[in-house]
């Protein structure tokens, strides 16, 4: 009976199974995978495709608030606001107090921003057609289904 010689354990072999096995690792590589593909096929718009996810959620909120948005772009408030600054510099969103709570601040698409997501959207349509060709999106929507309950293990 043969029996198959195990590599001797090192650094090198315990590292190579964590990059291979880790979720964390594995899905912020995947993130950055596909963003740098949709960044790609929507060069041309002089937006990145996370700064065309953020201008979608804010024209879809109903509760305009940037704790709102915050929350639903899964975003802290620091990291939202810094990606918001540029948005605001090119006059594509507004961000104002809001009138009945000055420590809420509540922020819209102005119209030129407005312009560019409805410009922005045929060509990201395009570019989530070629990525269906190559993952599926079923695969990648149940992903994100099934990690939502990571949300409420680490309370």
């Amino acid at each position: 009976m043969s029996m198959m010689k195990q590599p001797k354990k090192t650094l090198r072999t315990d590292a190579l199974a964590l990059v291979e096995s880790c979720p964390g690792w594995n899905s912020r590589l995947t993130a950055r995978r596909i963003t740098s593909f949709l960044d790609h096929e929507m060069a041309g718009l002089g937006l990145t495709s996370a700064q065309v996810g953020l201008m979608a959620q804010i024209a879809s909120l109903a509760d305009d608030t940037l704790g709102a948005l915050a929350q639903r772009s899964g975003l802290e408030q620091s990291t939202l606001s810094r990606n918001l600054r540029t948005l605001e510099r090119w006059q594509l969103i507004e961000i104002t107090m809001v009138e009945t709570d000055l420590r809420r601040r509540a922020v819209w698409l102005t119209e030129t921003g407005a312009r560019r997501l409805e410009a922005a959207i045929p060509i990201w349509r395009e570019a989530q057609a070629k990525l269906a060709q190559l993952l599926s999106p079923d695969s990648v929507q149940q992903l994100a289904r099934h990690t939502e309950t990571l949300r409420s293990a680490k309370d």
